[in-house]
């Protein structure tokens, strides 16, 4: 597996299946199998981006549509009183598969400090 095969890629390419709820051209979005609330999407671009540091100047749009396809799965799924967007950029921050991911959690009450 080389630095930008993760399981992520295996995803997109349907090496490993996923309950995918959202795709289109530059985004996926699907169930995560370790969910840490009753929702729990992730939704990644196709672009093999490891972290968002390692993002540039021209995935600007890509970035943007990201956040636009988290408020419209959070939609999809129901969840009606609020949800959270999670990007951990890191290992210290606790990314351990390295494709960008932004995490919709929704379905309960979320508390702050996150972690």
């Amino acid at each position: 597996m080389s630095e930008q095969d993760t399981i992520f890629s295996k995803i997109i390419r349907r090496e490993i299946p996923a309950d995918i709820v959202y795709e289109d051209e530059t985004t996926l979005a699907f169930k995560d199998i370790n969910p840490q609330a009753p929702i729990h999407i992730l939704v990644i671009p196709k672009k093999p981006i490891p972290k968002l540091d390692d993002s540039v100047p021209e995935d600007q749009i890509l970035m943007g549509n990201l956040l636009f396809i988290a408020k419209r799965v959070a939609e999809e799924q129901g969840i009606q009183n609020g949800y959270r967007v999670v990007i951990n950029n890191g290992p210290d921050a606790g990314q351990t598969v390295f494709h960008l991911h932004l995490h919709v959690l929704g379905g309960r009450q979320m508390k702050w400090p996150p972690g």
